[in-house]
């Protein structure tokens, strides 16, 4: 059972989303605006939250803010909001996934539980990987480079963790789908790709001066060591 908590002033979404959520075996809390949401993800400490963006007393985004400056709690952006730019930006704020409404509460639940098996590794793979001045601990879920910690959200981490750990190799973004977001249809490239650029950006480089992350066109990204690094 997982511990959720829903941030929707709406009472025609959220009383049903919290009920429906509820007969398939969550236990879920509710706030109806930013500020009650943030206390309440704080005092709660829930395993993870679903975030509306229209909400009365701030913006959705500028909550997700100050909400990532506090917690690594796994968000998904739960919207009417559809704008391309805006989910860029959303993502780019900290949340790991996003849903556009109108969405059934069986989709909500598919994407929460394919949210939180991201945030627990693998007994199979608990062993620290180095590439280059790049170390990454699956038990402690920290990541370092060149001995600086580097924070990243939990997505963030599980998308770096399965390139370092086929370090080398050509990885699609199907398999990142498949693998890391639990995905296994087509449609959601575009977050992939926002991810990617975001890592990038806490690794010190970007797509066209990458040091460990080269993207390999048309068919999907490879992380290697710098040259020169061991």
């Amino acid at each position: 059972m997982a511990r959720l908590l829903l941030i929707e002033d709406d009472l025609t979404i959220r009383l049903p989303l919290v009920r429906a959520l509820h007969e398939r075996g969550h236990a879920v809390a509710s706030a109806g605006t930013a500020m009650d949401g943030v206390r309440a993800a704080i005092d709660d400490q829930p395993d993870l939250v679903v975030l509306d963006l229209g909400l009365p007393d701030l913006d959705g985004r500028e909550m997700l803010r100050m909400l990532r400056a506090v917690s690594a709690v796994p968000v998904i952006v739960a919207t009417a909001r559809d704008d391309e730019a805006e989910i860029v930006r959303v993502l780019d704020a900290g949340a790991d996934d996003y849903l556009v409404k109108p969405f059934s509460a069986a989709q909500l639940d598919a994407r929460v539980r394919a949210v939180l098996r991201r945030g627990a590794p693998a007994d199979d793979a608990d062993s620290a990987i180095t590439v280059g001045e790049l170390r990454l601990d699956p038990r402690s879920r920290e990541v370092t480079l060149a001995g600086g910690a580097v924070e990243l959200t939990p997505r963030e981490f599980d998308l770096l963790h399965h390139l370092a750990a086929r370090a080398g190799e050509v990885v699609t973004k199907r398999e990142l789908l498949t693998e890391v977001w639990r995905i296994p249809y087509g449609g959601a490239d575009k977050t992939v790709d926002v991810h990617l650029s975001w890592l990038r950006r806490k690794l010190g480089e970007n797509a066209s001066q990458p040091r460990y992350l080269h993207t390999v066109r048309g068919v999907g990204v490879r992380l290697s060591a710098p040259d020169g690094a061991a």
